[in-house]
């Protein structure tokens, strides 16, 4: 019982913390009317380091989702989809290391996946740089630096950028000069974003680990502050 207490308040704390990181902006959306990047997309993938993949997946979508109901947004599939990015970021960011097994290259199915949808689209297609320069970076982090954090908290934040730019390509209408357009912008956002995932990981590994975590809680002993 004492664990289970333990792990639902961590939910709540961390449910709350990303319902408030949410109503801070960070950059706006472009090509979507008020709607905002928030404090969130920086350390809501670090859930995953925290938890195991499944969990922190279902934590920080649930976080997502309380955001969702409270701030009143209007059910339509897109704002539905755009749920997922920063869930998927956290199992990305949960199961990238090698210390984990080879079953974490089932990790990569996600920004595979993205490359081969976004291609197979009419203006994708015209537009295959814009897939092809971001969304290897998991597959190249999770291959070649699996135990480098900012290489695996890119990755993550990749992962989160290829769901999300999946989704808006089928569902909003675009050009192919549009998405060429956003390369600067995005090299600028998912490098902020990294640094602040990997950064919220660290803070957050040696604050517990110099607390009596329990054991679903994962401790990394080697990382920077930690006891």
């Amino acid at each position: 019982m004492e664990l289970d207490f333990k792990k639902t308040a961590f939910i709540v704390v961390f449910v709350v913390a990303g319902l408030l990181a949410s109503r801070i902006n960070f950059s706006a959306v472009l090509g979507a009317p008020n709607q905002s990047f928030t404090l969130f997309q920086f350390f809501a993938p670090s859930a995953g380091g925290l938890l195991s993949g499944v969990l922190g997946f279902a934590v920080v979508l649930a976080a997502s989702l309380v955001d969702f109901v409270f701030a009143g947004k209007e059910a339509t599939l897109l704002n539905l989809v755009r749920l997922l990015p920063l869930a998927f970021a956290a199992l990305y960011f949960a199961t990238a290391s090698k210390r984990r097994g080879s079953k974490s290259l089932g990790v990569l199915a996600v920004p595979l996946a993205a490359i081969a949808l976004f291609l197979l689209h009419p203006v994708g297609q015209q537009a295959w740089l814009f897939a092809a320069l971001f969304w290897s970076v998991p597959v190249l982090a999770r291959l070649f630096a699996p135990e480098n954090l900012l290489a695996k908290s890119l990755g993550a934040t990749f992962t989160a950028h290829a769901v999300g730019s999946v989704a808006w390509l089928y569902l909003v209408p675009t050009t192919p000069s549009f998405w060429l357009a956003l390369i600067p912008v995005v090299v600028y956002e998912r490098g902020l974003f990294a640094a602040g995932t990997a950064v919220s990981y660290v803070a957050a590994n040696a604050l517990f680990s110099r607390l009596s975590a329990p054991a679903w809680l994962r401790i990394d002993r080697r990382l920077p502050l930690a006891a």
